[in-house]
């Protein structure tokens, strides 16, 4: 990494770690957890399954993110927290593969359970990796290094998911399938192993006020009703549960209802992450330069066409057009969303308000998953529009028609009321557009920042202040 983003060299020693922690996990990503879903499948799991596998797990395992908060309160500390949390994914792998394949009686509710051990070691690390990001990380420099960092590991969860699909695709030709995938999640459990190392050298400076607060606190939830972080988090949990009514059984329209190879579809997988890679870095400036709002209205407004969009037509190439559309999309929202929340939190709030955000988050995700697996398997199988009977080509279009209904309100009811949280300049479309689908952009299109910018923290402590129950 050429450009440095900390003047304290060993914060800037800590940022290069954690780029190389970041590209070693999304290459776990990419053949590992990418492709629960499909060994599922294989497993024969039903739609109702899948969706439980997506879904479960993570909201399980999400309320170990309040007892990081409450030992790191405890304790003190991160890294230790961090570490073990990481450690704790790294082995769950290998039995996840493994044991679905010895006990194939109970293959889908064992695969379940070993996700719920996967996921809960991410949990446990998360608000607290979170919590020390936003301490060694400069405030200016966020939008910037996070972009570099998220697109790194976007090219590298691409090239992973190519190997992996490619030797899925070579085991299953040859008939020996399971052993693909055995392989795709060892390759996956190194390169976990790897990533623990990098979290280790990290620094954890000392002193810091993160998790200073019990998340059961009544102080704490009086003081959050109505706060931005609130509604933030309350839009974010409503924007996971309309997208999950939809997300998780994409798998099973690919693989099942289109009869996917698995090269077809490591491909229409991995296009929509090649795209986050082209463009991310260009988010991320952008986030530096006009704040979070924007980008979350333009992706907010563009995200719930897509499930409808899948219905149009089952050309491969449109799909893969779809595909790349939708990488777009989500590469703004999600790191814009971050950022935002990095923006909103106070640093010695951010791991108890993280960990609740995100419980937050895993719930709408389940429940959103559970209500489009129900309507997926009960969905009449034809419908009467304008006088005449249409036949549904997937039981899942119901689920798709759902999920883009329930985006469109909620984006209706929450973004209008978004606040930007730092003082930045004030894009018109054109400016918010046209840098972000340029891939490479001559010098003249830089970013100039002219004038003086009040510190992010003076800007949220006064939203805050006006947004309160006291500063009505």
């Amino acid at each position: 990494m050429s450009t440095r983003f900390s003047k304290d060299p060993r914060n800037e020693r800590s940022l290069r770690h954690s780029i190389k922690d970041g590209v070693a996990y999304s290459v776990m990503m990419g053949s590992g957890e990418s492709y629960f879903s499909a060994f599922a499948v294989l497993l024969k799991a039903s739609t109702a399954q899948v969706g439980l596998l997506a879904t479960f797990p993570p909201l399980l395992a999400s309320f170990a993110q309040l007892l990081s908060s409450w030992l790191g309160r405890r304790t003190g500390r991160r890294k230790g927290i961090i570490v073990f949390g990481a450690g704790l994914q790294n082995l769950a792998l290998l039995p996840l593969a493994l044991l679905p394949l010895l006990f194939p009686a109970h293959a889908v509710p064992i695969l379940i359970a070993c996700a719920v051990l996967y996921h809960t070691g991410a949990n446990l690390a998360a608000p607290q990796w979170g919590s020390l990001m936003g301490d060694i990380v400069p405030e200016r420099r966020r939008g910037r290094y996070f972009g570099r960092r998220t697109r790194l590991c976007s090219i590298t969860t691409f090239l992973a998911l190519i190997f992996a699909g490619m030797a899925l695709e070579v085991f299953d030709r040859n008939a020996f399938t399971v052993g693909g995938f055995l392989l795709i999640f060892a390759v996956a459990a190194i390169a976990r192993a790897v990533s623990v190392y990098h979290l280790a050298r990290m620094y954890d400076p000392p002193g810091h006020t993160a998790a200073l607060e019990s998340p059961f606190k009544g102080s704490l939830l009086r003081r959050l009703r109505g706060s931005s972080f609130a509604r933030f988090s309350l839009f974010f949990a409503a924007m996971q549960f309309a997208v999950n009514i939809s997300g998780p059984f994409f798998v099973v329209y690919m693989l099942r209802d289109l009869g996917f190879s698995y090269l077809e579809f490591t491909i229409m997988t991995g296009t929509s992450v090649l795209l986050q890679f082209l463009t991310l870095n260009r988010w991320g400036r952008l986030s530096d330069a006009f704040g979070n709002r924007y980008i979350l209205l333009v992706t907010g407004l563009l995200i719930p066409f897509m499930p409808a969009l899948w219905m149009f037509s089952t050309n491969y190439v449109y799909l893969l057009l779809l595909q790349a559309v939708g990488g777009l999309c989500w590469a703004g929202f999600s790191l814009s969303a971050s950022n935002y929340l990095y923006d909103l939190i106070p640093s010695e709030r951010r791991a108890t308000q993280l960990a609740m955000h995100n419980v937050g988050a895993s719930i709408g995700v389940f429940c959103g998953a559970l209500l489009g697996g129900y309507i997926a398997t009960h969905a009449p199988k034809e419908i009467f529009l304008f006088g005449e009977h249409y036949e549904w080509f997937s039981a899942l279009y119901a689920a798709f028609l759902l999920s883009t209904l329930a985006r469109f309100t909620v984006a209706a009811l929450f973004l209008p009321r978004l606040r930007e949280m730092r003082a930045v300049r004030k894009p018109n479309v054109s400016t918010l557009i046209f840098p972000t689908v340029r891939f490479q952009t001559p010098s003249w299109m830089s970013f100039d920042i002219v004038g003086a910018r009040k510190s992010g923290k003076s800007v949220r402590d006064e939203i805050e202040r006006k947004s309160s129950p006291e500063g009505q």
